[in-house]
């Protein structure tokens, strides 16, 4: 049931900020995807990763470890894309 909740929410998410981004230029959309990425899609999709990892290997220590390198690199790309977004000139 949790898990389903997080896929709806991802889809849902990333299809506003779809929406939200039509006809705006690309240095706007590299913003908006990079504050996305960080606060919703990292957590959620490092979340959605790790606990069927977790449940399938039968321990919660790979869950939380598979979480804790998943959640940096995900939000290290968002951070990422949010600076390209802010300092690139020609866009």
């Amino acid at each position: 049931m949790a898990i389903g909740m997080v896929i709806v929410t991802l889809l849902l998410v990333m299809s506003i900020v779809f929406m939200i981004g039509l006809g705006k230029s690309k240095k706007t959309k590299c913003i908006i995807w990079g504050i996305t990425i960080m606060i919703v899609i990292a957590p959620l999709l490092s979340w959605l990763i790790a606990i069927p990892y977790g449940i399938s290997e039968g321990d919660g220590f790979a869950a939380v470890g598979l979480l804790i390198i998943l959640f940096p690199i995900l939000f290290l790309s968002g951070l990422v894309t949010l600076l390209i977004g802010i300092f690139k000139k020609n866009l």
